[in-house]
């Protein structure tokens, strides 16, 4: 599978710090550098049929439909389609109006990802969003119009400006537009945002865990009530609706990264990522260099990785692949670590796959991190 980083976005949200910039004046060079790294990199993957091809951000939809079309062409040159392939689209709400829809119908895209965050004006401009509360859902109303049944969303609970009843109207208002897919999180402050600024200023309050923590299990409760499958800590589908390429992410498949600041994996012990800056990015790749770093992954950084990634999802860690994997003074130190866990009952086993039963799945980065060799 195929990842490739768009790094684009009209304006800077509040909370995010992932790579992109807000000028677009290099962004024919960017797309032309993203081509030139697709060709590079054509041997990299093992498997040549794609299962899975993602657009994401950044905000993939400030492309056009021919932009996005140009970038799937190139790597039809080197790979082939599976005939069920996903290919997955991020997008804005603001984005999708008719004629880019119009254009999408018509592209490969089959699956979208909307940054909706909340239904709610207040939110969204805490959040420094460029929709509104209006387009939000009327977004999600014309891609389906337009054929898209295989939608995502994303929504943010525990912000400051939100509480328990605004969360259960947002969920509500999800189940009434009946999008199959769900992706959720809890409002992070992360340095060096605006809203770390506002917060450390006083301008705004910070989320309490509490209050993120009741909705995160309602958020849970309620969309098992309505048919959702709870697969990821942070993802919520009906069956049938799985992501995709994220799913391969958690079962530690092979995937290539494309663009400034993606990041690639080999699906066994090498990983690597591109240099989060525009301009080295188009340099390296104009003189026909990769522009990325690349690491050795030691036996202690990949069972971490398998910790981290496995107790996030329902299908938990794999205990016979750890066997196999991992040396007998390694999985001796595991042992030791999760007895008491599993006697507290915050760690269980089912069919020799290690997990962290959903009520305590609020604290998994917590427990997994107890976990790691260090």
């Amino acid at each position: 599978m195929i990842y490739i980083h768009i790094p684009f976005c009209k304006q800077k949200c509040s909370y995010c710090n992932f790579h992109f910039s807000t000028s677009l004046q290099s962004k024919d060079e960017v797309l032309s550098a993203i081509k030139k790294e697709i060709f590079l990199r054509k041997d990299e993957l093992q498997n040549k049929t794609l299962q899975s091809l993602y657009f994401g951000g950044g905000t993939p939809s400030i492309l056009s439909g021919d932009e996005i079309n140009s970038i799937v062409d190139e790597a039809l040159k080197y790979y082939s389609f599976a005939k069920d392939i996903e290919v997955t689209l991020e997008a804005n709400p603001d984005d999708l109006d008719k004629n880019f829809l119009r254009d999408l119908s018509r592209s490969p895209v089959n699956r979208l990802s909307i940054g909706t965050q909340s239904f709610f004006d207040e939110d969204l401009k805490l959040m420094n969003r460029a929709h509104n509360a209006s387009e939000a859902e009327g977004s999600i109303k014309r891609a389906q119009d337009f054929g898209f049944e295989n939608l995502s969303i994303d929504l943010i609970y525990g912000s400051p400006t939100s509480n328990l009843e605004i969360w259960k109207e947002n969920l509500n208002k999800t189940i009434a537009l009946e999008v199959p897919h769900i992706s959720s999180y809890a409002l992070t402050v992360e340095p060096k945002t605006a809203l770390n600024d506002w917060i450390l200023k006083g301008k705004v309050s910070k989320p309490k865990e509490e209050e993120q923590n009741k909705e995160f299990y309602y958020l849970s409760d309620f969309l098992k009530d309505n048919g959702f499958d709870h697969y990821e800590v942070s993802n919520f589908a009906k069956p049938g609706f799985y992501s995709r390429h994220n799913s391969a992410y958690w079962k530690y498949k092979e995937y290539l990264g494309i663009g400034p600041s993606a990041h690639s994996y080999n699906g066994s012990d090498i990983r690597s990522w591109n240099v989060a800056n525009n301009q080295i990015y188009i340099k390296k790749l104009n003189s026909n260099t990769l522009a990325k770093e690349t690491e050795i992954l030691s036996q202690e950084d990949q069972f971490n990785e398998m910790i981290m990634i496995g107790l996030r999802t329902i299908w938990g860690v794999d205990l016979n692949s750890m066997k196999t994997k991992f040396s007998d003074e390694i999985l001796q130190k595991f042992q030791n670590e999760i007895k008491q866990k599993i006697a507290d009952g915050i760690l269980i086993i089912e069919n020799s796959h290690l997990k962290i039963p959903e009520k305590h799945w609020f604290m998994a980065d917590g427990v997994a991190s107890d976990l790691f060799l260090v």
